[in-house]
């Protein structure tokens, strides 16, 4: 079982206004709810500020239920106001009804919870806040210690000392991760990890603009949506059959190609099938500019170092 907890908090009772956090929150909701085929994937709550008054309390106590009981993956996700206290070196997530320091949300605290539930297997905690980097740093002696516990992966909008800037209707943040979730970030099986969405947020944000924070504790990556793979996986199993080791070279000749006399139809579907690894970058031609050319000069096509992987992949029965 997936269980998320999406937060969203545009309306604050006592400090300046947020205009995408609400939107932000359902539209995480519920891209994560299924996956691309429609199969479920998370179970989720959403609280939002245009339906909940969102108090230290109530949320504390949402949180902390999170990181309750038993299930494989417990995610939750923060966008609203977020702070650091120099004074108790605290980073903190801010509530509707915060007015000074100590009505914040430690994150040590809800770092300390998950780390203590032992029963959930993955704790994914995915901030759109301002200075939510300070997120499982080492603490002061001051202040009670923060870590990055067993099977835990942080995610977050910027570096402590940095805003969280706001766009079109979202978070700049949470805009790349939504898009990276629909499919941006998705590996040649269609699989969106942790480590593939900060990739993708990671190169669309400049050094100029707010950077993002990722910080892990896991043995496995797991993933957290699925779109269609680029590659059938039917094809993909085919790489060792086509490619005895990963540095052979499969021969081509002009019977593969469509448009030559010699065409035959059992190779123009092998050709099809190694020129879409050939779109992503699986397979290229030798001594060949394209696909075609290696065809016709009857000079064959190998695999690429990522195309090595997914045959060693293939070898092993991941797919």
């Amino acid at each position: 079982m997936r269980k998320g907890l999406f937060i969203g908090i545009n309306n604050y009772t006592h400090i300046s206004q947020l205009s995408g956090c609400n939107n932000d929150a359902i539209a995480m909701a519920s891209v994560l709810k299924t996956d691309a085929n429609g199969d479920p994937n998370f179970k989720n709550l959403v609280l939002t500020s245009a339906e909940d008054y969102l108090s230290r309390e109530k949320l504390e106590g949402h949180i902390q239920e999170l990181f309750s009981g038993d299930c494989s993956v417990a995610l939750l996700y923060f966008a609203g106001h977020g702070s650091f206290d120099v004074d108790t070196d605290e980073g903190m997530l801010i509530p509707q009804d915060y007015k000074n320091a100590k009505d914040g949300i430690r994150i040590s605290d809800i770092l300390n919870w998950a780390t203590k539930a032992v029963k959930i297997k993955n704790k994914v905690i995915i901030l759109d806040c301002c200075q939510g980097g300070s997120a499982g740093e080492i603490r002061a002696l001051r202040s009670e210690s923060s870590v990055v516990g067993e099977g835990m992966t942080i995610l977050t909008a910027c570096k402590k000392e940095q805003p969280a800037m706001e766009g079109a209707g979202h978070g700049v943040f949470t805009g790349l991760l939504l898009q990276a979730l629909h499919g941006g970030a998705a590996n040649i099986l269609g699989k969106i990890t942790p480590g593939s969405l900060y990739s993708f947020v990671d190169n669309a944000l400049d050094a100029w603009e707010q950077r993002p924070v990722f910080k892990t504790n896991v043995s496995q990556f797991i993933s957290l949506r699925e779109v269609s793979p680029l590659i059938p996986k039917e094809i993909l199993r085919k790489l060792p059959e086509w490619f005895t080791e990963a540095e052979s070279v499969f021969p081509l000749a002009p019977s593969y190609e469509p448009t030559e006399p010699a065409f035959d139809a059992e190779h123009g579907e092998v050709f099809a099938q190694l020129q879409k690894c050939n779109r992503h970058s699986l397979i290229e031609p030798v001594e060949a500019e394209h696909m075609y050319y290696a065809a016709i000069h009857s000079t064959g096509c190998r695999l690429t170092a990522l195309g090595a992987y997914y045959r060693e992949l293939a070898i092993k029965g991941h797919f």
